[in-house]
């Protein structure tokens, strides 16, 4: 019998970077101390630059420069995280096995790559993780909005969330050509990988220790994140807006009549008390003449 569990597998390493100068050097060493604990499987490292102010571009062609299975791609300027995933998913190679995609401030730990990649060999297509307790480098009010962001998914969208869902995930190739067919302007991953199907498995994860800097994700951005998830997973804005619509046009043919009629009488007594306030006016002025 066949058995391909000694063949080995490649697996694209996709980590989108935003002024993280810090942390670049960090999460290069982080994921290979953990492939080189991974039998059968090769790996290389793919880094989007989504538009840096600050050194992480040239740290990466430091990097690049340095190690044969590191590349990267740069922008001109910040177009935001889900952007810079899908640069990255266009780009990769269709001879790949599988892609790992992570954030580079080691919130999502490293080591949880080996728990994906096993998950993968059991037979599952998509291997996402989810954060099982609160941020603990973010504050109260990031914490609490990021529990209200997926509490509003959860009743809006027609896709379920995990709370603490992330873009830390392994993505099968078949399940990343089906990705690259979707056209959309501003992707929301989390959603789609939950749409396509396939076979999936979550796992908790408790999140790493942020060494250096900070969150680049503002409440604004993730204000911006609900409102595109929402329109783009769910029918239930477009049905409510059609209610609404309804009922104000039928508010205004059940009223129209009687506010017509209403402004018609007092037009009536308007020009009524205007006569009759010009004829006497005219009588007096004719007896003073």
């Amino acid at each position: 019998m066949y058995n391909d569990t000694f063949i080995i597998k490649k697996i694209i390493v996709l980590i989108p970077l935003y002024n993280e100068e810090d942390n670049v050097f960090a999460i290069t060493q982080a994921v290979d101390n953990v492939f080189k604990n991974i039998a059968h499987c090769c790996y290389e490292i793919f880094f989007i630059d989504d538009g840096s102010t600050d050194k992480t571009l040239s740290k990466v062609k430091i990097l690049e420069a340095k190690y044969r299975n590191i590349s990267y791609l740069s922008f001109s300027r910040n177009f935001g995280k889900d952007v810079a995933l899908l640069a990255g998913f266009q780009h990769i190679s269709p001879a790949i096995d599988a892609v790992i995609t992570l954030d580079s401030d080691l919130e999502h730990p490293p080591d949880l790559i080996t728990d994906l990649i096993e998950q993968w060999q059991k037979g599952y297509d998509l291997v996402y993780a989810y954060r099982k307790e609160k941020n603990r480098n973010t504050s109260s009010l990031s914490n609490a909005s990021s529990k209200i962001f997926y509490w509003v998914i959860s009743k809006l969208a027609d896709v379920k969330l995990e709370n603490g869902i992330s873009d830390f995930k392994l993505i099968d190739k078949k399940v990343l050509s089906v990705i690259k067919t979707i056209h959309e302007d501003n992707p929301f991953f989390r959603g789609l990988f939950k749409w396509v199907g396939f076979k999936q498995i979550g796992i908790p994860y408790s999140v790493g220790k942020r060494v250096h800097g900070t969150s680049k994700y503002s409440n604004k951005a993730l204000i911006r994140l609900a409102l595109n998830s929402i329109t783009s997973f769910s029918t239930k804005p477009l049905t409510i807006a059609i209610y609404i619509g309804f009922f104000a046009s039928l508010i205004s043919i059940l009223y129209i009549q009687p506010l017509f009629n209403f402004l018609s009488r007092m037009s009536i007594s308007f020009l009524d008390r205007s006569s009759s306030t010009y004829t006497s006016f005219q009588g007096s002025f004719v007896e003073v003449y």
